[in-house]
């Protein structure tokens, strides 16, 4: 049988136009890339032509992410922080490694420090290796002084960067939201079965940032529009305090919920029994001392152009996304509309 002549034909040149000068020869690992903010960061990676080789624990549910790319374009292993030799075998041949792996609470062997510092450590030695550039991911807030041991922990993991990859690009998100975050839809599934929800560090300000921003930024890291070497905040265009964001979910699910301000000590007392609560519920004592303090956007970072606005990207607000995936808490769904 013979082929046409005019016949299409599927080479990798082919199967590469459209991505500008990128090509699926480039490889980027990414740990943790079948998360919350990991399976945005594989979409960006992937619609910009890059290969993608997702480091996760378990391969098997990482399915989700083979539709965001094309066929062998996004590749999921195994690996886990806690063994470096699984880090070692997944960054081989990569030209850019990115670590987003982070946890909000501890669990078993899962602690802070064997994930987002010793973790860190692991990855970065591991690029380092393989001669790959390093992007890590921690946040606002992370400060080796902190009362907190989440904030401890992630100021360890840029230390630990540091030292063996001082060229390496931080990004420090305020506390990111987006479809199927533990934040927005945390309230808001509270909302729909409690008639009061306690408010906890009310008048805390954050600077919530969607999380398809925070992926572009990483995605502009890994084009090379970054500083190296340099840490980035990452905020949205609103400052708002606990109580405002809360009150904004409210309102786009069309929910009257009376707010009970609990002082912080009292929290944090009832966080030593909530911290075994299942789903919604839980709440540790450590969150509840992050909100001692502000978690907002530097003056240095805005006036060093280390933000979104400093790369380009325009920021969403929460006003503007919180729609188009909280309809579904409203009593009629999508259908529903605002009196």
């Amino acid at each position: 049988m013979t082929t046409p002549a005019d016949a299409p034909r599927f080479t990798a040149q082919g199967f590469n136009q459209g991505f500008g000068d990128q090509t699926l020869e480039t490889l980027i690992t990414v740990f943790g890339g079948s998360g919350f903010l990991g399976r945005h960061v594989v979409r960006a990676l992937a619609k910009r032509g890059y290969r993608i080789r997702v480091a996760v624990r378990r391969p098997d549910l990482a399915g989700h992410l083979q539709p965001l790319g094309r066929v062998g374009q996004i590749h999921a292993v195994q690996a886990n922080l806690r063994y470096p030799e699984s880090v070692t075998a997944a960054v081989r041949g990569s030209a850019v490694v990115i670590n987003l792996v982070g946890i909000l609470a501890e669990s078993g062997a899962q602690t802070f420090k064997s994930v987002q510092d010793e973790g860190a450590a692991a990855v970065a030695a591991a690029a380092n290796g393989a001669g790959a550039r390093l992007i890590h991911v921690s946040a606002i807030g992370a400060d080796a002084q902190s009362a907190s041991l989440y904030a401890r922990s992630k100021a360890a993991g840029e230390a630990a960067i540091r030292a063996v990859l001082p060229g390496s690009i931080v990004f420090r998100p305020s506390v990111v939201f987006g479809p199927e975050d533990q934040f927005t839809n945390r309230f808001a599934a509270l909302a729909r079965v409690m008639p009061l929800l306690p408010l906890v560090g009310g008048d805390t300000r954050l600077q919530p940032v969607f999380v398809g921003d925070v992926a572009a930024a990483i995605a502009s890291a890994v084009d090379g529009k970054a500083r190296a070497g340099a840490t980035y905040e990452l905020g949205g265009p609103e400052v708002m305090t606990m109580r405002e964001i809360i009150e904004l979910i409210l309102a786009t699910i069309h929910r009257e919920r009376a707010l009970l301000p609990l002082p912080l000590p009292l929290a944090k007392l009832q966080a030593l029994v909530l911290q075994y609560a299942p789903g919604a519920l839980k709440l540790t004592p450590d969150q509840v001392e992050l909100l001692r303090n502000d978690n907002v956007v530097s003056e240095a970072a805005k006036a060093a152009g280390l933000t979104l606005e400093g790369l380009g990207i325009v920021p969403e607000s929460l006003a503007a996304i919180l729609p188009s995936y909280l309809w579904r808490f409203r009593k009629t769904g999508q259908f529903s509309h605002a009196a």
